[in-house]
C-alpha cells in the first residue's frame, strides 16, 4: 500500500511499515510474559498506594463542605488528566520503543467495542495495571504526604485524583459493557461516562477522550485538534489487518 501513516524521526513512514511494526510489537506483547508481569506489578503498586493514602487521609477531618469540594475538584481533574493520557496514547505509534508492545496492546481497545463481562473490582485492579503514569504520580505523592508538604485539604484532593483515575477505567468499562439500570442512571446524572457521549470517540475522530464522565472533553477536544490529526487515519490503520486472536485484556 502506498498510503503513509506515520512520521518517525522526521521521515514519513509507509502504512505497510507501521503495520509491520505493530505486528512485531504485538508478537512481543502476547509472547513475552514479562509484559503481563509488569502490568501486574503496576496494578499492585497503584492499588496498594491508593489504599495506603486513603487510610492516611481518613483520620484527617476537613469538614463536610471541604470534603465535598475536594471530591468534586479531584473528579474534574482526574477526568481531564486521564483524557489527556488517552489522547496521547491513541495517537502514539512508537511501536519500536521500549514501551512499544504496551502501546500496541493499548490500541486494540478500538477494535473491541464490547468488553468481556468481568467483576468491577477485577476491572478496577487489572485496568490499573495499564496506568504507568499513575504509579509514578502516587510514588511521588509519598514524600509529599510524609513530609507535610501540603495541607489536609490539598492532600485529600491529590489522593482522590489517584483513586478516581482507576475508577475511570470502571466507568469506561460500564459504558461499553453494562446494561445496568444503576450505571445508566449514574451516567444520566453525569457521574459516570454515558454511552451517547463516548460513542462520539469511536464514531468520529480525535474527540471525546475523557472517560471518567467526559465533562472535560470540550477542553481536551481543543487540545487534540491543535496537537493531532486523528487516529482513524493513523494508529487505527496500524492494527486494521491484525487478527492474531483476542489479545485485548479488556
Amino acid at each position: 500500500m502506498g498510503v503513509t501513516a506515520g512520521v518517525q524521526k522526521g521521515v514519513t513512514v509507509p502504512l505497510s511499515a507501521k503495520q509491520q511494526q505493530f505486528n512485531a510489537a504485538m508478537e512481543l506483547y502476547t509472547g513475552k510474559s514479562r509484559y503481563r508481569i509488569f502490568s501486574g506489578l503496576v496494578a499492585a503498586v497503584n492499588v496498594s498506594l491508593q489504599v495506603y493514602f486513603l487510610l492516611l487521609i481518613l483520620p484527617r477531618e476537613i469538614g463536610i463542605a471541604r470534603q465535598l469540594l475536594s471530591l468534586g475538584m479531584a473528579y474534574l481533574i482526574a477526568d481531564f488528566i486521564n483524557g489527556l493520557v488517552h489522547m496521547y496514547m491513541d495517537n502514539n505509534d512508537r511501536y519500536e520503543s521500549l514501551a512499544g508492545p504496551l502501546i500496541a496492546g493499548f490500541h486494540l481497545h478500538h477494535k473491541t467495542p464490547q468488553y468481556r463481562k468481568r467483576n468491577l473490582i477485577f476491572v478496577y485492579v487489572v485496568e490499573s495495571g495499564s496506568k504507568i503514569w499513575l504509579a509514578v504520580y502516587l510514588l511521588l505523592l509519598l514524600p509529599v504526604s510524609g513530609m507535610g508538604g501540603c495541607g489536609p485539604f490539598l492532600l485529600h484532593v491529590l489522593v482522590y485524583i489517584g483513586i478516581f483515575s482507576s475508577l475511570a477505567e470502571v466507568s469506561h468499562y460500564l459504558c461499553h459493557s453494562s446494561t445496568s439500570v444503576v450505571a445508566g442512571f449514574l451516567a444520566r446524572c453525569g457521574l459516570l461516562l454515558s454511552k451517547r457521549h463516548h460513542a462520539q470517540h469511536h464514531l468520529s475522530d480525535n474527540s471525546n477522550y475523557a472517560f471518567l464522565n467526559g465533562i472535560s472533553d470540550p477542553l481536551i477536544n481543543l487540545i487534540a485538534a491543535a496537537c493531532y490529526r486523528g487516529y482513524k487515519q493513523n494508529t487505527d490503520l496500524h492494527f486494521a489487518g491484525y487478527s492474531a486472536g483476542d489479545t485485548d485484556s479488556r
